[in-house]
């Protein structure tokens, strides 16, 4: 069964997040919470627990999963960006927005779409995600917390485990979340495109 730690979401007990952090970097899958919806989360390396992540959510190779990194400097090591690209992501992030980019050869290939080479790469304002990327020392690699069949994302961390609680090895409690995903811009053509509306405004794109 797995584990379940409530962590402040203002102040994050560095006692848990060390936890956290040493149950992702051993392969675990973790619930957390983001600046939109709740999250599955795991180490950016790990085959196994990317694969198993996959299977949770219901996803093949061709979803995009997202990068979370903790700052526009780490974004530069995992994908290309221009000029124009970036003045678009330090007038949006951190926020809740996912930005498709074009891959470098940081990223394993089995993270990047196989026939685009693209990646989704997000910094989340949250500072329980934000304090476990830190402990850890490098990105983690996440998907929204959506399970097949369902019309809705899972906020609530005592549904998460109830629904998950055999599959994954820790949900972090950081209070409800919201039920709308990050805003999702391609930025890998002549001009942005949006891919999905969620929470953040498209606006702040120019779309």
């Amino acid at each position: 069964m797995a584990q379940y730690f409530q962590i402040h979401p203002e102040n994050p007990q560095p006692r848990l997040i060390k936890q956290a952090a040493s149950i992702i970097g051993a392969g675990g899958i973790v619930a957390a919470p983001t600046d939109s919806a709740y999250a599955l989360v795991c180490r950016l390396d790990d085959k196994g627990a990317v694969e198993k992540l996959r299977r949770i959510r219901g996803v093949d190779d061709k979803h995009h999963l997202t990068l979370l990194v903790r700052d526009l400097s780490e974004i530069a090591h995992f994908a290309r960006v221009d000029n124009t690209q970036y003045r678009l992501l330090k007038a949006t992030m951190p926020g809740p927005y996912t930005v498709i980019l074009e891959a470098t050869r940081e990223v394993p290939r089995r993270l990047s779409h196989p026939s685009r080479k693209t990646i989704g790469v997000r910094v989340p304002e949250n500072h329980i995600l934000l304090a476990l990327i830190e402990e850890l020392g490098e990105p983690l690699i996440g998907t929204t917390l959506q399970l097949p069949g369902d019309d809705h994302m899972l906020s609530d961390p005592d549904e998460v485990l109830e629904r998950l609680g055999k599959q994954i090895e820790l949900v972090i409690d950081g209070g409800a979340g919201t039920l709308e995903a990050t805003t999702i811009v391609d930025l890998t053509g002549a001009v942005p495109e949006l891919v999905r509306e969620g929470r953040g405004d498209p606006a702040a794109f120019g779309l």
